[in-house]
């Protein structure tokens, strides 16, 4: 028999909640089988669950991953979930690269921002300290 795990032993392994568990089974990530009323997950739905969360910290969607979960096919050598998650990594890259080159104007606007501000408070510091004289 192959090894079975608790959604609290998975929930504690992966440091999770039980609760973010069933919302990944009830988006049809996690196929647990019921024993009277607990869920047995298998070592299938450990990997899955594995992949979810990184997928998760890479910026997939919950779709995403699922998408690629389907495309699963090891007897064709994976060739198309393969290279729709090159595609994916591709757009997630871009995206990164967009997002970082916005954050760069935005902190270039920023420190114009505040130089101005500041040359704007040292005049008025300096006309107010030279109107007391």
């Amino acid at each position: 028999m192959s090894q079975t795990y608790t959604i609290s032993e998975l929930a504690r392994e992966f440091d999770i909640t039980t609760r973010a568990i069933r919302f990944y089974e009830e988006h049809g990530l996690l196929f647990p089988e019921r024993q009277r009323q607990s869920r047995v997950y298998s070592q299938g739905d450990k990997v899955r669950l594995k992949l979810v969360l990184r997928g998760k910290r890479l910026g997939f969607s919950l779709d995403e991953s699922k998408e690629l979960f389907k495309l699963y096919d090891p007897q064709n050598g994976n060739e198309k979930q393969l290279f729709t998650m090159l595609n994916k990594i591709a757009v997630h890259r871009s995206a990164l690269e967009q997002q970082r080159h916005d954050i760069q104007i935005m902190q270039h606007e920023l420190d114009d921002a505040e130089q101005h501000c500041r040359e704007a408070l040292k005049q008025s510091v300096e006309k107010t300290a030279g109107s007391e004289q």
